[in-house]
């Protein structure tokens, strides 16, 4: 998997591309991202760079969240392993962040603690996107909002039934084990999943302000939290 970065949704709106076709585009707020560690497979087992976005207020911060990012801070831990003779991991010297995640790589990572990465950079010559971001929860609702189902009938004798999903008889069911099968469409919470839209076009990189601009639907409110790669999908 290639790098991603993290970001937020601004929101929707249109611009005109570079054939002069007015484009319906989700702004994105990407980055910059700091890397926070570097993961190999010596140590780890696999590769993958933690990256981390947007600083949280120190009063915010736990001691956990300023040791993770800084050799300033003193623990007890810390003293023990540096007595040992063990070398800890270098550290961004950073301030606390508010969102880290960590994304694979496929092979070893380039590049060192402590750098930031920006959107020009990651996505300068990526022409697609995947973006990964929570849907909005919408609650726990019937199976005619969640899953579009017609209903049953609406006539005379049908009592009460005409939002219901209908039979789950053995016809529905695994035959033997008297059990419904599995992912069989049903009520239940709709929305607050991760969901992720691939293979969008990227339309502009706005590289003074952080933005990105992706022509089409991004999963999630605005001002949610959202991860862009470069799109795994084949032509």
């Amino acid at each position: 998997m290639a790098i991603g970065l993290l970001g937020t949704k601004v929101g929707m709106t249109q611009v005109y591309d570079d054939k002069g076709v007015l484009a319906p585009v989700t702004v994105l707020q990407i980055g910059p991202c700091r890397v926070l560690q570097v993961r190999n497979q010596e140590r780890d087992g696999y590769d993958a760079l933690q990256l981390g976005y947007k600083d949280k207020a120190r009063r915010k911060a736990t001691r956990a969240d300023r040791g993770h990012v800084s050799d300033e801070l003193k623990s007890k831990r810390r003293k023990l392993r540096e007595e040992s003779g063990e070398t800890p991991p270098p550290k961004p010297n950073c301030e606390p962040q508010r969102y880290i995640r960590e994304v694979r790589l496929e092979s070893a990572a380039t590049h060192e603690v402590g750098k930031i990465l920006t959107a020009k950079e990651v996505f300068e010559n990526i022409k697609a996107v995947d973006v990964i971001g929570t849907s909005k929860g919408r609650g726990y609702t019937g199976v005619m909002v969640r899953h579009n189902f017609g209903g049953l009938r609406t006539s005379h004798g049908v009592k009460k039934g005409s939002r219901q999903h209908g039979s789950i008889c053995s016809n529905a069911s695994n035959r033997g084990s008297g059990r419904p099968k599995k992912g069989i469409r049903m009520a239940g919470q709709y929305g607050n999943t991760l969901v992720t839209s691939r293979n969008l076009r990227v339309v502009k990189i706005d590289d003074e302000n952080h933005v990105l601009l992706v022509r089409g639907a991004v999963p999630g409110p605005n001002g949610g939290l959202v991860l862009v790669r470069p799109t795994n999908k084949k032509d």
